[in-house]
């Protein structure tokens, strides 16, 4: 056989044979997108019958078999942060929004993650005798939210739970300067009830710390400043159901008349 024919029967083959490799290619995609989208099928379903472990095992599957899109991959991140929301494990949960915001920076879902994630320290919430680290979290995080996503659906929701969490750190220094009253340490009373006035002045519960302040500064002879403390109280709540209190303290425990 001469060689040329011999050259153009090898170029012909090897032409074929490369046209082969697109359709397995998409063969074997086409085989990988199948259990993946099974999984997040699965993950939903499980999700609904709030079997929450489950659903993240599935969701965790699409984000192990290495082949998903990006968008594919960001979804399942959400996914497995809400699944473990909604099981109340907000340690678990605030660490998988903070790290879909990090890694997802300009997905649509970013506003709804940095919701949740104030969501997550605000439901870790206790008494105001207790750790404030939750409620200076979620104030932190519902005034970024805020500044980031003014426009957000979430954003009336937002600022009712940051009122909310700003009156539950006033709570707390009220809480501590009722307890330096009680134990004679009036001077200290004044100090943090004055500071805890100055710094949550919109705290829809600052009507006990004027009465306890009004309190302490009778207890340390300054009868004017004391008068003066039940004149703010009548000033800034002028319904009160404290101001009462607050009058017969003036009247009986000094001779004092509130005006």
């Amino acid at each position: 056989m001469p060689l040329r024919i011999i050259i153009c029967c090898c170029l012909i083959a090897g032409l074929v044979g490369c046209t082969t490799v697109p359709p397995a290619q998409t063969a074997q995609t086409a085989q990988t997108s199948r259990p993946v989208n099974s999984y997040l099928r699965q993950g939903d379903d499980e999700f609904q019958k709030k079997n929450y472990e489950e659903a993240i095992a599935q969701w965790k599957r699409v984000k192990e078999s290495g082949t998903v899109s990006p968008d594919i991959s960001a979804m399942a991140d959400l996914r497995i942060a809400d699944a473990q929301f909604e099981s109340q494990k907000y340690l678990e949960a605030s660490a998988s929004y903070e790290s879909f915001r990090k890694f997802h920076p300009n997905n649509m879902k970013a506003p709804y993650a940095m919701f949740r994630l104030a969501l997550c320290y605000y439901n870790q919430m206790t008494g105001i005798d207790t750790d404030q680290t939750p409620v200076n979290n979620a104030v932190a995080m519902f005034e970024n939210f805020l500044k980031q996503y003014p426009q957000s659906d979430y954003t009336a929701d937002a600022r009712v739970k940051l009122a909310e969490c700003v009156d539950r750190q006033a709570q707390h220094e009220i809480y501590i300067g009722r307890y330096y009253y009680r134990t004679g340490k009036y001077g200290s009373s004044v100090k943090r009830l004055e500071e805890c006035i100055a710094r949550y002045p919109q705290a829809v519960s600052l009507d006990s710390a004027f009465v306890y302040l009004e309190k302490a500064y009778l207890k340390n002879g300054e009868k004017d400043k004391a008068r003066e403390a039940y004149n703010r109280l009548l000033f800034r709540f002028p319904t009160s159901k404290l101001l009462k209190e607050a009058a017969e303290n003036l009247d009986k425990k000094s001779g004092l008349l509130p005006w």
